[in-house]
């Protein structure tokens, strides 16, 4: 008998972790295996960081922290968000949480009810749809494609409108796809909005350093849209501290207050040391992560470059994050080596299977026809891992 509640039973895991887990797996019974299933930074966080950290210790910051967030560290962010955002918040419109997945959380906890509707432009990242669905909300997905950038347009937008809409999630950079916004998209989305004042967008800009365009827009500049915009953003990508675990929040005051209250039910305030470290890292000149964000660049190009070269996958050219999202479905039907391919997850196991390289189906993202490839490893990694994927493809 299963005495799980019904909400566990009806959650569905992680895919990313499920199959940075079973490639663990894999390698720990002597397999030669090639991860590029977690999106995760191969850099070190930068010694300036952990030097506030030591600070922060030797100062015995070891107490309770505020629910919300350290005074200091709202502040910085607030500083953040005007440098490079052009965004004007103040402490009272911030809340600082265990990750920005915990941010996504609270929101979706604060906002929807039962039955609400929920907006993602898919691809999206895979935890939105189940933290939208164990809320209480409806996703509804708008599809798009590697002909379209993986962008919806205004258009698409309007037309998924309902009486039952409450909000929009998308990341941009967006993983898993690397697609980012222009103003002139946004600008365009946010005519759209005009018209439904009760719409909320959340804005996930965990990616926005990781950023080869050489623009970057956040949504809630546009005009009309910061009273109804929540920004999302952290500390993982960009300063490589995934293990940290630390997100931020900027948004409506109300909103801002709705969110510590259920955080101080949850978890409290998140880890005293690593927030001490992170006002470190958002106070520094976004240029301390050139080599970092150089380094990507790189290898988005090599990859891209290697997998045009490799028949029957489709790509476009990311302009962010570390990930490629190509269209794989010219294989589905087909069958490889004995093993016939029906869909991506079909397309994704077999890659392990034969080539011992791990990835992601595009199923976890909302695009059946796609997979995911981390780029966040080195060159080396990278070719020969595009190597095996051609040979067990021709």
């Amino acid at each position: 008998m299963n005495s799980l509640s019904d909400r566990i039973n009806n959650l569905s895991t992680s895919q990313t972790l499920a199959m940075a887990a079973l490639a663990r797996e894999l390698k720990a019974q002597g397999k030669d295996i090639i991860s590029l299933s977690l999106g995760e930074p191969d850099f070190n966080t930068p010694d300036f960081i952990k030097d506030a950290a030591k600070k922060a210790i030797d100062e015995n910051y070891s107490t309770y922290s505020p629910v919300d967030g350290y005074a200091e560290l709202k502040e910085a962010i607030c500083r953040k968000f005007k440098r490079d955002n052009n965004l004007d918040y103040k402490p009272a419109n911030i809340v600082v949480s265990t990750g920005a997945k915990q941010s996504l959380y609270n929101i979706a906890q604060v906002m929807l009810n039962e039955g609400d509707e929920v907006i993602l432009p898919a691809p999206y990242w895979v935890s939105y749809y189940e933290i939208i669905k164990m809320s209480g909300g409806i996703p509804v997905e708008v599809p798009t494609s590697v002909e379209s950038d993986f962008k919806i347009t205004a258009e698409q937008l309007e037309k998924a409108i309902t009486p039952k809409t409450k909000m929009i999630w998308y990341s941009s950079p967006c993983n898993p796809s690397g697609s980012v916004y222009s103003r002139e998209e946004f600008t365009a989305i946010a005519k759209v909005l005009e018209k439904y004042p009760n719409i909320y967008v959340v804005a996930d800009e965990i990616y926005e350093h990781i950023n080869f365009s050489g623009t970057f827009c956040s949504i809630a500049s546009v005009p009309g849209m910061f009273e109804k915009t929540i920004t999302v953003n952290g500390v993982a990508k960009a300063f490589a501290m995934t293990g940290w675990r630390i997100g931020y929040i900027g948004a409506p005051e109300f909103i801002a207050k709705a969110c510590t209250k259920m955080q101080g039910q949850v978890t409290s305030g998140a880890n005293s040391i690593a927030q001490r470290a992170t006002i470190a890292a958002v106070d520094a000149d976004p240029k301390v992560l050139n080599y970092m964000v150089e380094a990507f660049h790189k290898r988005r190009d090599l990859v891209v470059g290697l997998i045009k070269e490799i028949p029957g996958l489709k790509i476009n050219v990311p302009e962010g994050a570390f990930y490629v999202f190509p269209d794989v479905s010219s294989f589905f039907g087909k069958t490889l080596r004995g093993t016939l391919i029906k869909d991506a997850t079909d397309f994704s196991m077999y890659l392990l299977a034969e080539a011992n390289v791990a990835t992601v189906t595009g199923d976890a993202f909302g695009n059946p026809d796609c997979i995911r490839f981390s780029y966040a490893t080195s060159e080396e990694q990278l070719i020969e891992a595009l190597r095996r994927i051609k040979e067990v493809l021709a």
